[in-house]
C-alpha cells in the first residue's frame, strides 16, 4: 500500500514537471486578447494567465496586471482599441509570473508599477515555487514595482475613487485586491479563483485560512451589483464569490477534521472527502488531490502538529 502511494506521489509530481515542460513551450501566437466589457470604462482582458483590469480615463489609463511577456504587444494592441491614451499606473495583484510577466514590456516614462512591499522583494530575489518544484530567477529592474504600499493606498485616477488595498497571507504573501468605488468592480486576483479550485502558493506565504479571510473582505465589500474580476475564470459576481467561499470552507473543513482525527496525507487521499466537489472545482490545474495535499501542508503547518496531536 505504502509502495503504491509511494508511486501516485510520484506520478503526480512527474505530471507536473510534464505540465511545466509543456506550458513553457506554449505557442503564445494562438492566444487571442479578448475584451470584457463591465462599464463604459472598465474593462476586463482575458488571454493567457491573470484576469487583466483596464479603466480608461479622460487622461491615462490603469492597468491591473499584465500576464505573460511574450502577449504584450497583443495587449497594447487590445488597450489601445479601448483608449488612445497611454498606461499611467500599472497596478500587480501579486508576484507570479502569470500577473507580471509583462511589467518590463508595459514600462515607459509614463507608466507607474505599483505593488505590495512583498511583491518588491519576491521579484527583487530568485524564487521557488515548491508546489511545481520551479525555481522563478529574478525579475529585471524594470519589471519592479515603483511605488509600494504596507496596507493600502487610494489612486485618483480621474472621477475614479480606486482603492488599492493588502490581504494577509492568502494566495501569497503580497496580495492586493483593487476596488473601484464609484464604480463598484473588485479585482481580486489570484485570491478567486472562478469555478475552480484555489491555487494557494504556501512557498511564498500563502495560507488557507488567508484564502478564505480574503474572500471574507470582498464578501463584507460587495454587493449583488459588484462585478467581480477574478485572477481566474469568468467575469464573477458576489452569489458566485460565496458559492467558491462555501467550497473553499467545507474542504477546509473536511481536510482539517481528517487531521485531527489522525488521518495522515495519504488515507485523506485515498478517502475522497471532496468527491462531490472534485469533478467540476477540479478541473483546473490544481487537482482534487493537489487541492488536499496544499490544505493538509498549510494546516498542519497553521494548527502546528503539537495541536494536532492533542486533538486527536
Amino acid at each position: 500500500m505504502n509502495r503504491f502511494l509511494s508511486f501516485k506521489s510520484f506520478l503526480l509530481i512527474f505530471c507536473c514537471l510534464l505540465a511545466m515542460e509543456v506550458f513553457a513551450q506554449r505557442d503564445f501566437s494562438k492566444v487571442e486578447i479578448i475584451p470584457v466589457k463591465i462599464t463604459e470604462n472598465i474593462y476586463m482582458l482575458k488571454g493567457s494567465g491573470g484576469n487583466i483590469g483596464i479603466c480608461t480615463g479622460d487622461k491615462g489609463v490603469l492597468m491591473i496586471d499584465s500576464q505573460f511577456a511574450p502577449l504584450s504587444d497583443k495587449i497594447k494592441t487590445a488597450i489601445r482599441k479601448l483608449s488612445n491614451q497611454p498606461i499611467h499606473y500599472l497596478v500587480n495583484t501579486h508576484w507570479h509570473g502569470d500577473h507580471t510577466g509583462g511589467n518590463e514590456n508595459m514600462n515607459s516614462d509614463e507608466v507607474l508599477l505599483v505593488a505590495h512591499n512583498n511583491v518588491y522583494e519576491r521579484m527583487n530575489k530568485k524564487n521557488l515555487m515548491k508546489a511545481f518544484t520551479q525555481a522563478v530567477p529574478a525579475a529585471p529592474g524594470k519589471a519592479l514595482p515603483e511605488i509600494t504600499f504596507s496596507d493600502k493606498m487610494n489612486i485618483h485616477f480621474g472621477e475614479e475613487v480606486v482603492m488599492v488595498f493588502h490581504v494577509d497571507n492568502a494566495h501569497t504573501d503580497g496580495d492586493a485586491m483593487v476596488y473601484f468605488a464609484n464604480s463598484n468592480v473588485l479585482h481580486m486576483g489570484d485570491t478567486f479563483f472562478n469555478g475552480r479550485y484555489p491555487y494557494i502558493d504556501l512557498s511564498s506565504g500563502g495560507s488557507v485560512d488567508g484564502v478564505l479571510n480574503a474572500i471574507n473582505t470582498a464578501i463584507m465589500l460587495t454587493d449583488e451589483d459588484t462585478k467581480i474580476i477574478p485572477g481566474h475564470g469568468a467575469l464573477s459576481n458576489k452569489k458566485e464569490l460565496l458559492k467558491y467561499r462555501e467550497v473553499v470552507q467545507t474542504v477546509r473543513d473536511r481536510v482539517r477534521d481528517a487531521i485531527k482525527n489522525g488521518k495522515s496525507l495519504e488515507e485523506i487521499q485515498a478517502a475522497k472527502l471532496n468527491a462531490d466537489y472534485d469533478e467540476a472545482w477540479g478541473s483546473g490545474f490544481i487537482s482534487g488531490e493537489k487541492i488536499v495535499d496544499i490544505m493538509y501542508t498549510s494546516l498542519t503547518t497553521e494548527m502546528g502538529m503539537e495541536e494536532v496531536n492533542k486533538e486527536k
